[in-house]
């Protein structure tokens, strides 16, 4: 399964590179959010933007969301 760290990454760059994640790769797909609460919202907007499903796991605080469709 792809994925896709989100660590390190600035809250404005995102948007662009989940999108691009998620757009040029096939399902399923990991994204790694980590603790921040606000990387996590910002994760779930853009998926709920575009319809796609997922579950989120919080596991160990590594924060995971797996997409679905």
């Amino acid at each position: 399964m792809k994925t896709l760290d989100l660590h390190g990454v600035k809250h404005e760059d995102v948007e662009k590179l989940v999108e691009n994640f998620i757009f040029l790769n096939e399902n399923p797909l990991k994204i790694i959010t980590g603790s921040s609460n606000k990387m996590k919202k910002l994760v779930y907007q853009i998926l709920n933007k575009h319809k796609f499903n997922y579950n989120y796991f919080d596991d160990y605080n590594l924060g995971e969301v797996i997409i679905t469709k």
